[in-house]
């Protein structure tokens, strides 16, 4: 992902960590029981990665010599999003417990994305 493809990204997902967020907490909640929690779980992960890439972006944007691995990290905290925390969203609103065996690969999308940032950070001078 380039610079503005990331700060788009993170843009859309913190306008929808907001919402979502406010949904779960003020209309869902009675609905969802015990999975709250799950909802719960998917948002902050989702915000956590939405400020991540927000400083990938911004990263980007200076054109450091790792971009590769900052563009990397990107692609892999958004895919991290899509699948972590929207298999715990469709788990919360579904009930539909198969959906979180892939949970995991979002999980791993984001460790990745986590290693890719270092790499990109370690030979900086």
């Amino acid at each position: 992902m380039n610079a503005r493809q990331t700060l788009l990204f993170a843009s859309g997902s913190g306008f929808l960590v907001v919402a979502l967020g406010a949904f779960g907490a003020h209309g869902l909640a009675e609905l969802l029981g015990e999975r709250v929690h799950t909802w719960e779980t998917a948002v902050q992960y989702q915000m956590f990665h939405t400020l991540a890439l927000l400083v990938l972006g911004l990263m980007l944007q200076a054109g450091p010599a790792q971009a590769v691995w900052l563009r990397r990290a990107a692609l892999a905290f958004a895919v991290g999003i899509l699948i972590f925390s929207g298999s715990l969203y469709l788990l919360a609103l579904s009930g539909t417990r198969w959906l979180g065996m892939i949970t995991p690969l979002g999980g791993m999308a984001f460790l990745l994305g986590w290693l890719a940032l270092a790499r990109a950070t370690f030979f900086l001078k």
